[in-house]
């Protein structure tokens, strides 16, 4: 790391004693636990997988950082909370980011990530997704009897002159419009779509995508498209039907629909009415928009509270009881927002710069290291006080640990914080990620 003499900064004393602060201590970093990222990286093989399918058209001779140890750098520093390229300027000297990717002299500049960001396209960004693809299908031992895959689009807010911006009259904002798709808290795609189109614009081809990569290795698994009224389309729908996929999705609410819950809704009112109690009371029954091309079974939730009518209605080909069906299946895809909020942890909106494939890039960067944090709590927190822990709670106690690097010819020492809360936890998941 690079020797900085600088003035000490003075604090207010303690006992008498004076409190004066430099950044001159040397090989210490923020960032202890990084290695944890490391040894998550190097048992799934991900960044691997990722740079050996990257095109690289720099001239081999010139070359001073390679496609992987830049891909590493990014996605691990969006792993210890530094999403901007600026802060590569001082942390490429820093000894942890250094051993993390696998290096002992510096890292790349802001220039370089720069310039590796503004040269991905189409083909670097479907590259990320099979691998993403790919390392869903390895975390499985056995073909799992039942794959849920939600579908689900958000907003990533610009501020700038970027390629495909536009504004979008829901947010409220000038944004991009990006689609994930998830299986529980493993994500499969992070796509990004500018707001002018349909939310579910591609979402017909990507589950088509998915659903016959993932029947090639698991041929006698079910799948369920789950997704809010946002993706009710009859292409989606009628897809899924003549290809055996269930689906249980959201649609919004009209006229028709209302009639046909008229007379459950009046029923829960008056029950509500006499016992003061919020009232749900479920039904199924046949129907078909004038879009669609032939009738599918809706299942409908009429509540009633203090505040008044709340009805909800999905459609579904799954057999099964109405209320069952609503509160066990569809209801859980609320989760799936919260693994959206966990990309944002991870900067996934930090799309800032000009060149449309440049953000695609930045979003998938911030996938790469979701799976890493998600892959960390799934194989070495489970069972632990951070077996639920959002990825931001994991960066903040087991990977902002402060730490002293001591390197020798023949080894690199690393004393990370006596008294940090953690320790037991931090030894226990770096001795199961370690090989065997």
């Amino acid at each position: 790391m690079k020797k900085m003499c600088l003035k000490g900064i003075g604090f207010s004393r303690v006992n008498g004693r004076k409190i004066e602060v430099d950044f001159a201590g040397g090989e210490i970093s923020s960032d202890g636990g990084l290695l944890l990222v490391k040894q998550v990286d190097r048992k799934l093989g991900l960044i691997e997988q990722v740079a050996e399918r990257l095109d690289d058209d720099r001239q081999v001779g010139k070359v001073r950082h390679e496609s992987e140890s830049m891909l590493r750098q990014r996605v691990y520093g969006l792993c210890a909370g530094w999403e901007d390229l600026n802060d590569s300027a001082q942390l490429r000297h820093d000894s942890i980011h250094q051993i993390a990717v696998g290096k002992d002299a510096e890292l790349a500049s802001a220039p370089t990530l720069s310039r590796f960001e503004n040269a991905q396209t189409r083909q670097s960004a479907r590259t990320i997704n099979e691998v993403l693809i790919e390392q869903f299908i390895a975390s499985h031992k056995s073909p799992p009897p039942v794959v849920i895959l939600d579908f689900d689009a958000t907003d990533a807010p610009v501020h700038g002159d970027q390629e495909g911006r536009y504004f979008h009259g829901y947010y409220d904002c000038h944004c991009f419009l990006p689609l994930y798709v998830f299986c529980g808290d493993q994500l499969l795609v992070a796509y990004l779509r500018p707001s002018n189109n349909d939310s579910a614009k591609h979402a017909a081809a990507i589950l088509k995508l998915l659903v016959t990569r993932l029947r090639q290795v698991w041929p006698r698994t079910r799948f369920v498209f789950r997704a809010d009224s946002g993706f009710c389309r009859d292409l989606l729908l009628s897809w899924c039907d003549r290809n055996e996929v269930k689906y249980i999705v959201g649609i919004a609410r009209n006229n028709r629909l209302l009639d046909h819950a008229q007379e459950l809704m009046q029923r829960a009112r008056v029950l509500q009415e006499s016992t003061g109690k919020k009232q749900r009371l479920f039904d199924r029954f046949d129907y078909a928009a004038g879009s669609w091309r032939w009738i599918r079974s809706v299942i409908v939730k009429a509540e009633h509270t203090s505040k008044g009518a709340n009805p909800r209605f999905i459609v579904t080909n799954i057999v099964g009881e109405p209320k069952r069906l609503y509160d066990q299946r569809y209801c859980i895809r609320g989760e799936m927002e919260n693994r959206i909020k966990e990309q944002m942890m991870l900067f996934a909106d930090r799309v800032s710069a000009h060149r449309w494939w440049a953000n695609q890039w930045r979003i998938l960067l911030s996938a790469l290291a979701y799976t890493l944090l998600e892959s960390l709590r799934r194989l070495a927190l489970k069972k632990s006080a951070l077996a639920r822990a959002t990825v931001a709670s994991i960066r903040l106690k087991l990977i902002k640990i402060g730490a002293v690097i001591i390197r020798k010819k023949s080894m690199s020492r690393i004393h990370l914080s006596s008294h940090h809360p953690l320790k037991d936890l931090f030894t226990q998941a770096a001795t199961s990620l370690s090989p065997p």
